[in-house]
C-alpha cells in the first residue's frame, strides 16, 4: 500500500461523538448513583493511538450549538491532539438535538460488562456528506488514511450515503480507506437489504478491512463456520478472508482480534491479519481487563498506525495487539498512548516500574 506524500492529515475519520457514563468502581448502572462522564465514539476511539503518538488527524462530526455537552466533547478531542471540523447544529428546544449517550458499566468477575445506547435524537445522525469541504480535505490538504466505522455507517439515512460518498471521495483524492465494520443488529434492524449492499460497495473500495467471523458473514454475505475457540476462530477467519479476498480484490489488508472471557476481568487476547499473501498472528495470551470495552478500536488504532509507520504486517499486529491490550487498562474507552517504547513493554509482558 501506498500512502499518500505531503498529506496535511494522516488519519481522517468520519464519527458522530457522545457521551459514555460509567458507574464507578465498577459498579452494575442500575445499583449506582456515582458516573463518570466521558466523551466517546468508536471511531475517535481509534484515532486516539495516532493522536496521542503525534500523527495528524482529523475528525469530520457533528455538534449542537451552545451546548454544554458540545464543549465538553471538543475539550476532549482537544487533549486528545485530535482535530475536528463540524456543523452547529440548533438544538432546537428540549425535544431537538443532542449528543447521544452510552451507559456502560465494566462488569467484575463473574458478573459480564452491560452496555445501553440512549441515541434519540442524536445530532449525528443528520450527519452528510454536504456538512464537509471534501475537495479542500481530501485534494487541497490530503489524508493518507480515512477510517470508518460500522456504526457510524449504519447509524442513518444520512450517515450511511455520508460514508459511501466521503470514501469515494477520499479514494479519488489518494486515500487509502480504513473500514471496520462493527456490525450491530440493533442498527441493522429494517434496514438489512439496503446496509448490506451499502457495506458491500465501502468494502469494495477498501484497502484495509476488519471484523470478526460474524461481521464478514452478516454484513458482507460471505459464508463461513460460526464456531468458537481459539483454532476453530484462526480456521474460520483465514477461510473467510480467502473467501473476501476473491469477493474484494482491492483490499490489501485484512485483520481481526481473538478473544477468549475467562471473567470479566481477564481474558485470552490475540491478534489475526493478512498483508497479502502473508500472514500475521498473535496467539492468544491472557491479559488482566479493567474495562473491555473500546479493546477492539484500540488494536484497530495500533494496525492503522503500524500502516502510517511503514511496518510489515507481523510488526502492525503485534503493535495493534498491544496497543488494545492497553486500551482495556483504562477506565476510559480509548487509549492514551505515551510512546511507543511503552506499547512494546505491553507485548513483550514487561511490567516492571520504569524509573
Amino acid at each position: 500500500m501506498k500512502l499518500r506524500e505531503n498529506a496535511k492529515y494522516n488519519l481522517a475519520i468520519l464519527t458522530s461523538m457522545g457521551l459514555r457514563m460509567t458507574p464507578a468502581n465498577r459498579q452494575p448502572a442500575y445499583a449506582e448513583s456515582v458516573y463518570k462522564l466521558q466523551a466517546t465514539s468508536a471511531e475517535s476511539n481509534v484515532a486516539a493511538v495516532a493522536s496521542t503518538l503525534g500523527k495528524s488527524v482529523l475528525a469530520l462530526t457533528k455538534f449542537v450549538k451552545d451546548s454544554p455537552m458540545a464543549e465538553f466533547i471538543k475539550r476532549d478531542l482537544r487533549a486528545r491532539n485530535i482535530q475536528f471540523v463540524g456543523k452547529e447544529v440548533a438544538q432546537g428546544g428540549p425535544w431537538g438535538y443532542r449528543h447521544q449517550f452510552n451507559i456502560a458499566d465494566s462488569g467484575y468477575g463473574a458478573r459480564g460488562p452491560v452496555v445501553c445506547n440512549d441515541r434519540a435524537g442524536e445530532v449525528g445522525r443528520t450527519i452528510t456528506a454536504a456538512d464537509f469541504d471534501l475537495k479542500s480535505i481530501f485534494e487541497a490538504d490530503g489524508v493518507q488514511i480515512l477510517h470508518l466505522s460500522g456504526l457510524i455507517a449504519a447509524l442513518s439515512e444520512n450517515t450511511s450515503g455520508a460514508c459511501l460518498e466521503i470514501a469515494e471521495r477520499a479514494k479519488a483524492g489518494g486515500s487509502l480507506i480504513s473500514f471496520d465494520l462493527n456490525y450491530r443488529a440493533s442498527f441493522w434492524k429494517g434496514r438489512e437489504k439496503e446496509l448490506s449492499a451499502l457495506f458491500i460497495k465501502i468494502a469494495s473500495i477498501c484497502d484495509i478491512l476488519i471484523g470478526n467471523e460474524e461481521d464478514f458473514q452478516l454484513c458482507l454475505g460471505i459464508a463461513g463456520p460460526k464456531e468458537g475457540g481459539k483454532d476453530i476462530q484462526t480456521d474460520a477467519f483465514k477461510t473467510l478472508i480467502e473467501a473476501a479476498g476473491k469477493k474484494f480484490p482491492n483490499v490489501s489488508v485484512f485483520a481481526t482480534t481473538l478473544r477468549e472471557v475467562v471473567s470479566a476481568n481477564l481474558h485470552k487476547w490475540g491478534a489475526l491479519a493478512c498483508g497479502g499473501k502473508e500472514w500475521a498472528q498473535v496467539e492468544l495470551r491472557e491479559i488482566e481487563v479493567l474495562d473491555r470495552i473500546g479493546g477492539g478500536d484500540g488494536f484497530v488504532g495500533g494496525l492503522l498506525y503500524g500502516i502510517l509507520q511503514g511496518w510489515d504486517i507481523q510488526k502492525c499486529t503485534e503493535f495493534a495487539w498491544a496497543t488494545g491490550a492497553l486500551a482495556t487498562t483504562f477506565e476510559t474507552d480509548y487509549a492514551l498512548v505515551q510512546s511507543e517504547q511503552q506499547v512494546w513493554s505491553i507485548f513483550n509482558s514487561d511490567a516492571r516500574v520504569k524509573r
